[in-house]
């Protein structure tokens, strides 16, 4: 196995007096695609921005691309090359499309090629269409697309991607199935926070499932899959 990309040990959390996350440990390698499964309430949205920065939290250790991040803030993390894209998706309305994945261009590190509008319209056709619109008038699963676009001008090594099928009709779903295939195919390393079991055995090679802020299972997408008791105890409804 590759050395992780992230790595993350014994990860504690908590909103005030209320602890949400109890010594979760996972790892993610380059072009990698990894699910972090769970039901509502479980703490998926919790762990990733822990990670980010933008949950106070403890661990024994928080490494990315061989950077201790436990003490950094949000914006320094990012520019390590960990991106991160919300559930609340969190686009600038009043900017059209092109501008909004403007605003996200930095420069691609390491001499690798660089995302550039024409590679993510070529993944994103629908945002080529409406280039010129403004986001205020996209659908739900328009902005969604265009929050991954503008997350992928910043050129990270890695994505944190939250509930990205949650909510979206079926077609956009397939489109975000094949976003998540082609950031993998560049060697970007994804963590996915996802409830849906089918769209997550469609992109990843590995899963954890995490229950009432705890990781119940770590394994392969396919013995996951295999999994009876795992899937009926922590994921079905």
């Amino acid at each position: 196995m590759t050395e992780a990309l992230l790595s993350v040990r014994s990860l504690s959390a908590a909103y005030g007096m209320a602890e949400v996350l109890f010594g979760v440990s996972l790892d993610a390698r380059r072009g990698e695609v990894v699910a972090l499964m769970g039901r509502n309430g479980a703490g998926k949205t919790t762990t990733l921005k822990a990670i980010i920065g933008m949950v106070e939290a403890s661990a024994e250790a928080l490494t990315f691309a061989g950077h201790d991040i436990r003490r950094l803030p949000s914006y320094r993390i990012a520019r390590l090359g960990l991106g991160y894209v919300p559930e609340e998706r969190r686009i600038f309305t009043d900017l059209t499309v092109q501008e909004n994945l403007e605003v996200g261009r930095r420069p691609a590190r390491d001499g690798r090629e660089a995302w550039t509008l024409e590679r993510l319209y070529a993944i994103f056709p629908n945002l080529a269409e409406m280039e010129g619109r403004r986001a205020s008038a996209m659908s739900g699963g328009e902005q969604q697309m265009l929050t991954i676009a503008r997350t992928l001008m910043g050129n990270p090594d890695m994505v944190l991607l939250d509930e990205p099928s949650e909510g979206l009709a079926p077609v956009i779903v397939e489109q975000m199935a094949e976003a998540v295939i082609a950031m993998k195919a560049t060697g970007i390393a994804v963590l996915l926070c996802e409830q849906n079991l089918h769209f997550a055995a469609a992109v990843s090679d590995r899963a954890y499932v995490i229950e009432k802020g705890a990781i119940r299972f770590s394994g392969t997408m396919a013995e996951l899959e295999a999994t009876d008791a795992v899937r009926e105890a922590y994921l079905t409804v």
